[in-house]
């Protein structure tokens, strides 16, 4: 759950709004400019956008190119579409057939590239049929442990490796292989939505889109911006805050496994799941935020970590440069949590 608090001469409100994971603030103040707000909903979640601009700025024409690059990307990656370009792929069995495809959809394919080779494949997105097997994706599989030999099955049609990707065109290795972009494509809007107020000469903002977020300068007061991170229980309310820290310049992204899951006797199983074993993660790691320069490798990178677990995980972010990392780890005796901070992520 994230929370918006403005401040106004002579009221105050409170506006409470559903977001995945991150509580955002922002505090208004006097100032030459003010500032404004744009929400909606786009990839099967909701998105908030705060930016300062004058009272006599293009709100309508902003707010109209917003809305047409969220559809477009939608429109894009969105794996409910059928009419999509991802679902088009997803639909194709000829591995000899190419599939031309849009900037977009590009731009977060080599980017995923990237992620899959330096995570060494703990980032995958063609994890999309153990999803499903497991009762987390949109089809009439139920929410209970597979068969060993289902789950094996499955493993045979799962590898990004298995795409290849050239110049705007995508063809498979594999008739079965199915793409699912969602642990990334919300960052890539958030990206995509700055690069849009950057073009209108807006110089603080802030992007949120499913709970992934960037910010841009300074709210109203001159304060940076404040994200947090959402207490990592199944019973934490949504603006239960566990970590906060300030924002400016950079993004952020948070993956958990304590929202989407489900029981099989005493034994919960999450979402997210480990596309070497085709199991859902099982190592303790029940929140991982990701801090960095764009939205979508932020995105990417703290599913990849939720699979890596600490010691890999961190050894990977502190060889990154300008990436920083928090790894919330369950306690074994299940009465707490142990922090686990990259050399450079932001201490209380």
């Amino acid at each position: 759950m994230s929370c918006f608090i403005p401040d106004r001469p002579g009221a105050l409100y409170k506006t409470i709004i559903l977001v995945q994971t991150i509580f955002l603030l922002g505090i208004g103040g006097c100032s030459n400019q003010r500032e404004y707000g744009v929400s909606g909903r786009t990839m099967g979640t909701s998105y908030h956008i705060k930016y300062n601009a004058s009272l006599f700025f293009d709100h309508q024409t902003l707010k109209k190119e917003i809305t047409e690059k969220l559809k477009n990307i939608n429109h894009s990656m969105s794996t409910y579409d059928p009419k999509s370009e991802i679902s088009t792929f997803n639909r194709m069995a000829d591995t000899n057939e190419k599939l031309s495809i849009s900037d977009d959809f590009y731009q977060v394919m080599s980017e995923a590239k990237q992620l899959h080779t330096m995570t060494q494949g703990a980032w995958d997105g063609t994890v999309k049929p153990l999803v499903n097997l497991w009762g987390f994706g949109h089809t009439s599989h139920p929410q209970k442990k597979p068969d060993e030999l289902q789950i094996q099955e499955c493993l045979q049609s799962i590898g990004f490796q298995h795409i290849q990707i050239t110049d705007h065109q995508l063809q498979k290795k594999i008739p079965q292989l199915q793409l699912n972009l969602a642990s990334i494509a919300k960052g890539f809007g958030v990206d995509q939505i700055a690069k849009v107020l950057e073009k209108h000469g807006i110089a603080n903002y802030l992007v949120e889109i499913g709970g992934e977020v960037f910010a841009k300068g300074n709210k109203i007061s001159g304060d940076p911006w404040r994200v947090g991170v959402n207490h990592p229980s199944i019973d934490a309310s949504a603006n239960d805050i566990y970590y906060a820290l300030p924002l400016t310049n950079k993004a952020i992204a948070t993956s958990g496994d304590y929202r989407n899951f489900f029981l099989d006797g005493n034994k919960r199983y999450s979402h997210v799941i480990d596309p070497t074993s085709g199991y859902p993660v099982n190592n303790g790691i029940v929140s991982v935020s990701v801090l960095t320069n764009t939205c979508s490798f932020a995105d990417g990178l703290a599913t990849a970590l939720m699979v890596m677990g600490e010691k890999s995980g961190l050894e990977l972010v502190n060889r990154l440069s300008d990436t920083e990392c928090l790894i919330i780890k369950e306690n074994e005796t299940g009465d707490g949590f142990a922090l686990f901070f990259s050399e450079g992520f932001p201490r209380k």
